[in-house]
């Protein structure tokens, strides 16, 4: 049964994959409230939940009682469980958000794309149909935008397109957005035609971000070290991205081994995180060039400008995950904001990105339409006469790439030779005999 809101001039979000809020508070800043919040880490969750129930208390409502309301509103549990959450409660919300898992798409990771277990984006997408949300809004990293997954977000903004949705893709840079820290994002936005037509991505800023050592100051120097404002001097750039890791790995430290050496160009010693800022009299051991961070100083990297406008639970490893796997909320506002003005229908009027015919993948698009198998000679030939060059090696590469995310099948011609015939696609989307579900239980207690 469809929930009803208690205030009308409210827009509110359901979010999904929310981690321990940076999504969460960007939009909040923004002018969502929570209608749903589900997330997998218990952890996360308790962060979760303390701080929604704070940012959502009202006027004259206790702190009890915002966290009662809160304890309704932020769940834990596999976002895709029926057990967990029904969305056809929830049809007609202003905003489906999410964070879904990285790893599938990640440079760092295998790229296993929809054969990973942990892929949600599919059945976020699929959501729509039941949800029926004015506007969705998902986030990933960079590697969704490799052209190994351009026949991936092709078949996305074409389930969004039987949905009613005009999609769209941008990479936003977090530095762009007031963030000292370079933190690219690759995310989709989705809203229905009637508000599609005011939606406009927000203007990077490129000027807007403070170095490190200008973001830190205040904070490396809190326990008295005298050292702070040359130190800040030093770390005279923006920082590398935090990389918050998952349950598969070891303690906090700040990435892989090149970032901690633009760490040390920062004089910051990456090879932990500390339990206190540097106390009076403090120095480097060689071969650190400068003191670790504390997980409040790489809260202010990831966009929290107030250690005490979000608080994380947990102990100190916890504390670090959650934070460097979070959106960072300056980035969730400024979408957010976005979002919120072509839903009130504040913005101009603009031409929709379909009214352009972007194709992501031609090939896909091609054997997606196509009633019959088609040779790759067929399919040079074919995008040939519809404007699109690309030589035989090529077409064979985006078929290889597309093979990893979709059946496709090799078929024998009458004429000789073979050719190739799309299939269904691999990832999950909600189905229950699927193998992700299989998958995530034998794997849940790494997924993180």
């Amino acid at each position: 049964m469809r929930q009803e809101r208690a205030d009308r001039s409210e827009l509110e979000v359901v979010e999904i994959c929310a981690g321990a809020g940076g999504q969460s508070l960007g939009l909040h800043r923004a002018g969502f409230r929570h209608r749903l919040a589900v997330e997998l880490d218990e952890n996360a969750r308790r962060t979760l939940l303390f701080n929604i129930a704070r940012v959502s208390r009202r006027p004259g409502q206790s702190e009890d009682e915002a966290l009662d309301e809160a304890e309704k509103v932020v769940r834990l549990g596999d976002v895709a469980s029926p057990l967990v959450w029904d969305p056809a409660e929830f049809e007609d919300v202003d905003l489906l958000a999410g964070g879904v898992p990285c790893p599938p798409f990640s440079i760092a990771g295998k790229q296993l794309g929809a054969n990973d277990e942990r892929d949600l984006f599919a059945w976020a997408v699929e959501l729509c149909g039941t949800v029926k949300p004015k506007a969705l809004l998902l986030e990933n990293v960079r590697g969704l935008s490799a052209s190994r997954f351009s026949a991936y977000r092709q078949h996305v903004l074409d389930r969004l397109h039987h949905h009613g949705y005009i999609g769209e893709w941008r990479l936003l840079e977090a530095r762009d957005f007031g963030v000292p820290q370079l933190r690219p994002r690759f995310v989709l936005v989705a809203l229905k035609e009637d508000y599609a037509k005011h939606f406009h991505w927000p203007e990077p800023n490129p000027d807007s971000a403070p170095t490190v050592g200008e973001a830190l100051k205040d904070l490396m120097g809190a326990a008295g070290w005298e050292g702070a404002q040359e130190w800040a001097k030093k770390a005279n750039g923006v920082a590398p991205t935090i990389v918050g890791g998952s349950k598969k790995h070891g303690g906090a430290d700040l990435g892989p081994t090149r970032a901690k050496q633009a760490w040390a160009e920062l004089a910051v010693d990456a090879m932990g995180v500390a339990d206190a800022p540097p106390a009076v009299g403090w120095t480097p051991v060689p071969p650190a060039t400068g003191p670790k961070l504390t997980t409040e100083m790489v809260a202010r990297i990831q966009g929290w400008s107030d250690p005490e406008e979000w608080e994380f639970t947990g102990r100190k490893t916890t504390r670090y995950r959650q934070i460097g796997n979070a959106f960072p909320p300056p980035v969730a506002e400024a979408v957010g904001r976005a979002i919120a003005r072509a839903i009130r229908k504040e913005a101009p009027l603009r031409k929709l990105v379909e009214q352009t015919a972007a194709v992501h993948d031609p090939v896909y698009r091609l054997l997606a339409q196509s009633k019959r198998a088609l040779t790759a000679d067929q399919i040079v030939r074919k995008l040939a006469k519809a404007g699109t060059e690309l030589d035989l090696a090529e077409v064979e590469r985006r078929i290889n790439h597309i093979g990893h995310d979709f059946s496709v099948e090799m078929v024998a011609l009458k004429s000789g030779g073979s050719g190739y015939r799309l299939r269904e696609f691999k990832a999950f989307i909600g189905q229950q005999g699927h193998a992700r579900h299989e998958q995530f239980e034998r794997n849940r207690t790494k997924i993180s």
